[in-house]
């Protein structure tokens, strides 16, 4: 059998690099708010935490600055970044144009298993009221199987990240008194109008949807 030449591309790829999971400890440490917004971030502190050297540790914050999760400031070091209300408004404007554009292409186009997917993350939502952060993790799994449904990957990329940011946020709109129950409407009625095949009741839903989240975190 002939010998098989080699390729310098063919080398056995490395598993998940130390950076990388490094980064996504301190990304959940943001979520659940170990690490506050506006807080310092004791780069010596998580070394010893994490059992590592700085290297990897700032690879990392290179990546949540990226991601707008960190800010780094000139001979000061890294903070978790905070949101102002300017901020936040920026981010639900752009959730708010991207998504209900999802909703409508969703309402019109989606095939049926789709449609379905969307129809039991809703039902799950509606049973899960009670706990907060099950309801949370639900519905962002529904804005998402949303964005997965209109198949435009640009836009996914883009609330993905935008949705990292909001999770800084101190006055998340879902924290305010009676906007769960509100917000399943909203979804309600979204989720009417796709199975309904109505994609300018599904846009103006969804745009509405984002709006009233603006008025409940202000």
């Amino acid at each position: 059998m002939a010998d098989v030449p080699h390729r310098p591309d063919a080398r056995p790829l490395s598993p998940r690099a130390l950076y990388e999971e490094v980064a996504e400890r301190l990304r959940q440490q943001i979520f659940s708010r170990r690490l506050e917004p506006g807080s310092w971030i004791d780069e010596l502190k998580l070394c010893a935490e994490f059992g590592i050297s700085r290297t990897p540790l700032r690879e990392a914050l290179k990546v949540l600055a990226t991601e707008g999760l960190v800010t780094m400031k000139v001979r000061r070091g890294a903070y978790v970044t905070e949101m102002s209300t300017a901020d936040v408004a920026q981010v639900y404007h752009l959730l708010a144009l991207l998504e209900s554009d999802a909703a409508a292409t969703v309402a019109t186009r989606a095939d049926e298993a789709h449609r379905e997917r969307l129809r039991r993350l809703h039902a799950r939502l509606e049973t899960e009221t009670g706990d907060r952060d099950v309801f949370f993790a639900t519905n962002e799994e529904f804005h998402m199987a949303l964005l997965d449904a209109a198949g435009n990957r640009w836009a996914t990329q883009v609330v993905t990240d935008l949705r990292k940011v909001m999770k800084l946020n101190r006055h998340h709109s879902l924290f305010k008194h009676g906007r769960i129950e509100e917000s399943l409407a909203e979804h309600r009625a979204l989720v009417e109008a796709i199975l309904a095949r109505d994609g300018e009741a599904a846009r103006r839903l969804m745009h509405a949807h984002f709006d009233n989240g603006l008025a409940a975190a202000a």
